[in-house]
């Protein structure tokens, strides 16, 4: 999302960068919000590109389309028990099309870029508990100066 209007918003293409007007009545589906049916539970998309990222070094992942044999072995080897019967051949070929699409972007080296670990000292009731705490690596955000209003002189009135 780029801009927020108010009938909708307006998206950039990661392929060539033209940008789309999309209204609130259409059905949009946000990558953070899905995920890949397991045998024991679902695996949220961004781990799905984590694993792929990781097997293929964040280089990109087989072209989406291949033969469906080759896109289920092939999706086997990165969630071993996803569940055949609610993941089908379509969704293989959908999440390794939006894989790539993100890796040529360069989105899908951040997936995997290690997490700052600090040391610090947590106090629950009466004792403390030194820990490692993971922190990720944001830019600190830099407070914006207030702007002050223009004081009206004289010759305003």
């Amino acid at each position: 999302m780029k801009i927020q209007t108010r009938s909708g918003f307006v998206a950039e293409s990661l392929i060539d960068g033209k940008r789309l007007t999309v209204g609130l009545r259409s059905n949009v589906s946000l990558l953070s919000e899905i995920s890949i049916y397991t045998e024991t539970s679902e695996v949220k998309l961004f781990e799905v590109f984590a694993k792929i990222a990781k097997k293929e070094n964040d280089g990109p992942a087989l072209d989406h389309k291949v033969g469906n044999n080759e896109l289920l072995s092939y999706f086997e080897e990165v969630i071993p028990d996803f569940d055949r019967d609610r993941v089908y051949v379509s969704d293989i070929k959908k999440v390794l099309s939006w894989y790539n699409i993100l890796q040529k972007a360069n989105y899908i080296t951040a997936l995997n870029a290690p997490a700052v670990t600090t040391t610090g000292t947590v106090t629950l009731g009466n004792t403390s508990i030194e820990e490692p705490v993971e922190a990720e690596n944001a830019p600190e955000e830099q407070p914006k100066p207030k702007r002050g209003r223009k004081k009206k002189t004289e010759n305003e009135e």
